[in-house]
């Protein structure tokens, strides 16, 4: 495989007298992805805008960003399969992978903490974009003594190579829950998310048991090249967009030469919250005329009404564009807290009858063209 010129690469660095891993920033000539090797002479750069020291540790906020010309990726026997798979591991014989490395996404003024978690499934656990894993925490299940815990599921957030481009990792997106007693306002650990929080909080090298992959709803149609597919989400949601948009718009994949339209909104609460954006952002300088982008930051934005602008909002904006898409075969995406649907639901109904159409009908039709995508928890 062709070396790699990049300017960042994670890479694990001591910094003060917190001994757990940390994230920096360092730069380097030349990177083989293909044996992981690299040559060179590193420099630290703390200056980078991609760097910021978060709760004593300095992290990489992009994570193995590509220059504009794209990636090679291995194996491509990865792309031979007709159907995807299906259930490889299942709970009672889960598959024990390893913890590669755990980074914070979110800057400081976010409300809670979001983590970008890469793990090693050694190509074993063979995924496709849109899919999800399960996860199993370690522990007893509290609802039945001697069993182990329930398995959880998370979108996954990389291409089916993997932020390695080797097809050995998968990479989740995961918000720490945390519990706050209403009354005191004080956090309640003993309700606190247990598997949200074991991800979080585990480091490189620790191991974890996973399921899957699991789910064909969020699929992405490669069949036409040239479609457009409009990606709605809120928070953590956006996981399996940003596995399209590596696949469309960063790996060179020889199969799959994207030239239609990619649109995605976010929905976060600032403009610390945003999620893997500086990827998004340079897609929008590098492909301008196949991804577009746009953000509805609840705490900083408002609405046409005055109020908080959410991800509904931001739709009705370009509703009628959005609705054109639609008419046209767009395939439309749906995932994060189902909290959301509702009100994405009640804006493209007041939108359709505004254009005196019956949303119940549309949505009908929708589906049954296989153009309405949803996964929502």
């Amino acid at each position: 495989m062709a070396n790699l010129v990049v300017s960042q690469v994670s890479v694990a660095v001591p910094v003060g007298r917190d001994t757990s891993v940390r994230r920096s920033v360092f730069k380097t000539n030349n990177l083989s992805f293909g044996d992981r090797s690299w040559l060179p002479v590193y420099s630290l750069d703390l200056k980078s805008r991609h760097a910021g020291m978060r709760n004593g540790r300095i992290v990489c906020m992009s994570v193995q960003q590509a220059g504009k010309s794209k990636v090679s990726v291995s194996p491509l026997k990865l792309e031979d399969a007709k159907e995807p798979p299906l259930n490889t591991y299942k709970p009672k014989e889960p598959y024990t992978a390893t913890i590669v490395s755990v980074e914070r996404l979110v800057g400081p003024k976010a409300p809670g903490e979001t983590c970008h978690i890469v793990i090693d499934h050694g190509g074993n656990v063979p995924y496709w974009e849109g899919q999800s894993y399960g996860v199993i925490p370690p522990g007893e299940n509290p609802k039945k003594p001697g069993a182990p815990q329930n398995v959880r599921l998370y979108s996954i957030a990389s291409t089916r190579y993997g932020d390695s481009f080797d097809g050995k990792t998968a990479s989740l997106c995961v918000r720490r829950a945390v519990y706050y007693d209403p009354d005191t306002g004080k956090e309640d650990p003993s309700k606190n998310g247990v598997c949200s929080n074991y991800l979080c909080n585990s480091k490189a090298g620790d191991k974890v048991q996973i399921t899957g992959p699991s789910g064909k709803i969020m699929l992405l149609p490669e069949e036409d090249p040239n479609a457009t597919h409009i990606m709605i989400a809120t928070g953590t949601g956006v996981a399996p967009y940003r596995g399209y948009l590596r696949r469309m718009f960063m790996e060179d994949v020889p199969t799959y030469k994207f030239r239609g339209l990619a649109w995605l909104f976010l929905g976060v609460a600032n403009t610390d919250s945003l999620l893997y954006d500086d990827e998004f952002t340079k897609y929008l300088k590098d492909h301008p005329d196949h991804f577009r982008y746009d953000r509805a930051l609840s705490r900083e934005q408002k609405n046409k009404s005055g109020g908080k602008m959410y991800v509904q909002d931001k739709i009705e904006e370009y509703s009628d564009e959005i609705f054109k898409l639609l008419d046209g075969g767009a395939h439309i995406y749906f995932c994060g807290l189902k909290g959301m649907m509702p009100g994405i639901q009640a804006t493209l109904k007041r939108v359709a009858e505004q254009r005196g159409e019956t949303w119940d009908e549309k949505l009908s039709q929708l589906k049954k063209n296989k153009q309405w995508h949803v996964e929502v928890y």
